[in-house]
């Protein structure tokens, strides 16, 4: 009997090249140790309401209003909700074609793509044209729609930088093209090197395969670090000598834990370059309410713009949105809310940057716990999480632990995460599910767990990583180097 269109054997090949690790084998296996009944700490994903982070008065209220409208026609909702909140409520409504239950234009709704491009102008000082930008569901989806546009065949490649965020591989893979790994170097605190970049589009180009466009993740995901202006200035010249798009994952712009470095996007470098750069550069920049202080990884909203795509191409970019009909609407509202937060003088302002900052500073301050505690570990080295929302740290595996993982037919790294996993109850993300040098080996956890609960689990990985070296090493003081 022939095979059935989905039975396995009978599949799109791209779809079984898919691999996504954040959601791979640990946390399946973590998934079930939780339905036995064990407490799993899910630290393999940024989603930070599902660690316990609270979501923002504001934006909740202001949502709960457009989703049960006939709460604004109840003589009482000014003694439930403050005025800003309605009055918010009442515009957003204004800019339906009939409420959240209708779909909107496949871009999204106009006067939220308004509010974006004036928080882009102010944020750039350069203006941004609302017709240029395209409201997704969560920025995952943009990408896969630029990605989707601009891969034809496996001929194709993407510069992705390595370690990477899954997202890219996947969607790569899904869409026929071919990964060019650039890879970023660790104990330069995870910095981009020119000179590596053209080694990878060189080689690229030895085997066929057409270099297109190049992937930066600023702040870093796993990795955390921070583009300087030195590097933003050296990548786009590089797009501009080798005649690359510049894909601008920057949906992490919101977090920052240090001072030297600040988020500074692409966007307004390249317009601070000027001519020729700054109008021949194709841009697409992505963001979302996913992550920030917001962390509204549920709610799906999230925007790209582009800058110097030609009109044409709009419009084919254009026609794959509609084919979706329409983002969510009240993740738009959310992304909306973001961008055009309550300002000074707003009856909810006060109240809105208490709880921003204080989500913020408790970042700041579990990114140093989480990097002092592994740093504190043997045979673990960390660089700090100058931004995002993760931390990376290598783990130097004994040779004995390397042999042991081959014998259990699993990547070294696997292994040790599986370990942990079945000792401890933290969940994480080996560090070949984002790519690494060979013979090196990583996790990847968020530095979302309650700041209060991080004293424990640092403890707690440290015994367990103590116990796991003193079983595989051969003698005590295993080289870090």
């Amino acid at each position: 009997m022939l095979p059935k269109a989905l039975d396995y054997e009978s599949l799109n090949e791209n779809v079984k090249k898919v691999a996504y690790a954040v959601r791979g084998e640990l946390y399946l296996r973590a998934s079930e140790l939780q339905k036995e009944g064990k407490k799993i700490i899910f630290t393999n994903v940024g989603n930070p309401h599902a660690l316990g982070q609270k979501p923002l008065t504001f934006p909740r209220q202001v949502i709960a209003l457009c989703q049960a409208p006939f709460l604004l026609d109840d003589p009482n909702v000014g003694l439930v909700f403050p005025a800003d909140a309605i009055a918010r409520a009442k515009h957003y409504l204004s800019l339906t074609m009939g409420g959240l239950g209708a779909y909107s234009d496949s871009r999204g709704l106009p006067g939220i793509r308004n509010e974006v491009a004036e928080f882009i102008g102010r944020r750039d000082g350069y203006p941004s044209n609302p017709e240029l930008i395209f409201l997704t569901d969560g920025a995952s989806k943009g990408v896969m729609q630029i990605l989707n546009t601009i891969i034809r065949d496996d001929k194709d490649g993407i510069l992705v930088p390595v370690p990477q965020y899954p997202l890219y591989s996947a969607a790569i893979s899904l869409f026929g093209g071919s990964l060019v790994p650039y890879y970023l170097e660790e104990t330069a605190n995870w910095g981009l090197d020119i000179n590596n970049l053209r080694q990878s589009v060189a080689q690229a180009r030895f085997k066929g395969i057409t270099v297109r466009a190049m992937v930066i993740i600023n702040p870093g995901n796993p990795t955390g670090q921070c583009l300087s202006i030195s590097n933003l200035k050296e990548l786009l010249r590089f797009c501009f000598q080798e005649n690359l798009v510049l894909l601008a994952d920057e949906v992490y712009q919101q977090n920052i834990y240090q001072d030297e470095r600040p988020f500074i996007s692409a966007r307004k470098i390249l317009l601070d370059m000027g001519p020729p750069i700054s109008k021949e550069v194709q841009l697409v920049s992505f963001h979302t309410v996913s992550k920030g202080y917001w962390g509204e990884c549920g709610q799906r909203g999230g925007y790209f713009e582009m800058t110097n795509i030609p009109p044409q191409s709009v419009e084919e970019i254009y026609k794959v949105a509609s084919i979706s009909l329409s983002p969510n609407v009240p993740g738009q509202i959310f992304l909306g809310l973001m961008v055009n937060p309550p300002k000074p003088g707003d009856i909810s302002y006060l109240k809105f940057v208490t709880e921003s900052k204080a989500i913020l500073d408790s970042l700041r301050r579990r990114a140093h716990m989480m990097t002092d505690g592994f740093n504190s570990c043997r045979n673990v080295v960390c660089n700090f999480t100058e931004g995002a929302m993760y931390s990376f740290p290598q783990i130097r595996l004994p040779p004995k632990a390397i042999e042991a993982a081959k014998k259990a037919g699993k990547v070294p790294d696997v292994f040790y995460c599986l370990k942990l996993l079945e000792a401890t109850g933290i969940s994480t993300v080996p560090g070949s599910g984002f790519g690494q040098k060979e013979g090196v080996f990583h996790l990847r956890t968020t530095i979302l767990p309650a700041e209060e609960d991080m004293p424990a689990i640092m403890t707690s990985f440290k015994k367990f990583n103590d116990e796991f070296m003193e079983q595989y090493e051969d003698h005590k003081g295993y080289s870090r180097i």
